[in-house]
């Protein structure tokens, strides 16, 4: 053990210094020198660990040897200031501070901590009460101890709600397999209720407005703008218009049949048929058409609004500008090759208990309760062939492709029946359309600095103000300027929500099958494909890094 007087304070009393005789006083262990700084002179100095290592060796080198009788000295200890350390996080939305405690020196105090958040610039989402913690933790803390908390925070951007419309009225599809409920509790299959209606003055839709968001700021205050939501035009249609009083509101002005089209709903004439068949004739009307019986082969039914079919399409042509709804079954037939003898378009949605060897083609989504089988189906929504309850739909056969993705309970046919399944097609044309936002954008960001150029240019006001013509020059610069800003404004929302659409487009998009896939089922999801080469139980098929990929866990 060495004796405390070895060890002193400087003389500007910042070090501890040793002065050791080896021959004297050696050989040495560390724990022989750091005794000495336990002292309680010493004890609140930083031990200097390389100095303390290079005396333990100098001193053992020379001990026993002519050169120990000299005294050696080494400076093993000082005073250390404390100190502040400020971490920011890589989207600078978060700051933490750590304190660290002084070895004898001079704490940090809240002056110290204030100079190094305006250093680091950090200016908002502060938080004082942290900051007080932390400093009061720091009175208690032992020499060299730090502590640490997270001190500002930023606060995020809240983007703005998407425009709704809300329907308040049955439409003619949503009878489909909805039977009427007799009085001893069994079900009349063939009985679907009476036909939705409206009258005047009834609310067929509700919007709700979109919302602009609120921006958020970073804690060096930089401002990060909120994506506003898109708007929805809710526009009357023929037999409906805006309520007086609130123009949220779409009420009917005429009796008859609910119809939902791409900008709101119109209330369509009524045209009632028991049957269309070769004695009836060919069907075009304007309005929406209610078959009671059935739609025979050859025929033609068109309508500018629903057609509502209680019986069976067999072998005909059904156009509607509204929805196809055939309560029980498309029935066609392969003529040649890839011709089918049943042809069902639809600018709203198709939907059917039972559908084989048809071309369907709807602009939005299409519904098949049963079976559909050995068809052409193309949607510019979804594909569902389900039950309401999840238990049966099978699509077998033909090709089926959805933009916004397909959902049956079983794919395909334990027999291999080749089927073919495309969906989330358009990736390429969202990605060309960013493309094009963003030339404009940046074009539009060019003419508005050259605008800009040309209004800094013009002499002082005084000059000209007197001057009629010069001052709608001006004028003129400065409306095109506004609406150079608004529009630029306009198409940055319009990019910032393609680009959400794009990032996420397969994650949104894919193939569903709640029981089964089987095998020989072609699935085609953008550019990715693959063909089942067995049979694979209840999944969600997504397009991953451009390859098909099957995702069990929802089993």
């Amino acid at each position: 053990m060495l004796e405390p007087s070895l060890i002193a304070l400087s003389a500007d009393k910042s070090k501890a210094e040793l002065r050791i005789i080896p021959n004297t006083h050696g050989p040495v262990l560390e724990e022989d020198i750091n005794a000495l700084l336990t002292q309680a002179t010493f004890a609140m100095l930083f031990p200097i660990a390389p100095a303390i290592n290079k005396a333990v060796t100098e001193v053992n080198a020379l001990c026993g040897q002519n050169p120990g009788d000299h005294e050696l000295f080494f400076a093993i200890a000082e005073r250390k200031d404390g100190a502040v350390d400020i971490n920011i996080n890589d989207d600078k939305m978060q700051a933490s501070m750590k304190i660290t405690s002084a070895w004898g020196g001079k704490d940090i105090t809240l002056s110290d901590v204030l100079n190094t958040l305006k250093t680091q610039k950090i200016k908002m989402g502060l938080s004082k009460p942290n900051i007080m913690a932390l400093m009061q933790r720091l009175s208690i803390l032992p020499p060299g101890e730090c502590c640490e908390g997270v001190i500002a925070c930023g606060k995020a951007a809240v983007n703005g709600e998407n425009a709704t419309l809300t329907r308040k009225v049955a439409l003619a599809r949503e009878r489909l397999l909805q039977p009427q409920e007799r009085e001893d509790g069994s079900v009349d299959m063939r009985n679907l209720g009476a036909l939705i209606t409206v009258k005047p003055t009834d609310v067929l839709m509700i919007k709700t407005p979109a919302t602009i968001g609120n921006p958020g700021f970073n804690i060096h205050g930089d401002v990060l703008q909120q994506i506003t939501g898109k708007d929805k035009p809710m526009e009357p249609g023929t037999g409906t218009s805006l309520h007086p009083k609130d123009p949220n509101k779409l009420i009917a002005t005429v009796p008859g049949q609910p119809v939902e089209n791409r900008q709101g709903m119109q209330v369509d004439d009524i045209l009632q048929i028991k049957d269309v068949d070769v004695r009836f004739g060919h069907v075009n009307f304007k309005g929406s058409i209610l078959i009671t019986g059935d739609v025979h082969e050859g025929m033609e039914v068109k309508a500018s609004g629903d057609v509502t079919v209680m019986g069976f399409v067999d072998s005909a042509t059904i156009e509607a500008q509204g929805d196809v709804i055939v309560s029980k079954g498309i029935i066609g037939r392969l003529i040649k090759d890839q011709d089918l003898s049943t042809k069902i378009t639809a600018t709203g949605q198709i939907c059917a208990q039972f559908v084989q060897y048809s071309h369907l083609q709807a602009q939005g989504n299409i519904l098949v309760t049963k079976q559909l089988l050995h068809s052409h189906s193309t949607s510019g929504g979804c594909i569902t062939v389900s039950d309401a309850q999840s238990r049966r739909g099978d699509l077998v056969g033909g090709k089926a492709t959805a933009a916004k993705g397909i959902r049956a309970i079983v794919l395909g046919a334990k027999a291999s029946t080749k089927t073919e399944l495309f969906c989330a097609m358009h990736q390429g044309e969202l990605k060309l359309q960013l493309k094009e936002l963003d030339a404009g954008i940046k074009g539009m960001v060019v003419a508005g600095l050259e605008l800009e150029a040309r209004l800094r240019k013009l002499p002082p006001k005084a000059e000209w103000q007197s001057d009629a013509g010069m001052v709608e020059q001006v004028k003129m610069m400065l409306d095109q300027k506004k609406q150079m800003t608004e529009e630029q404004t306009k198409e940055e929302v319009e990019y910032n929500q393609n680009l959400i659409e794009v990032e996420n487009y397969y994650n949104n998009y894919f193939i569903k099958a709640e029981k089964y896939i089987f095998n020989n089922v072609e699935i085609h999801i953008g550019n990715a494909f693959n063909r089942t080469q067995r049979e694979h139980a209840s999944c969600v098929v997504k397009n991953v890094n451009q390859e098909i990929s099957y995702d069990y866990s929802n089993r």
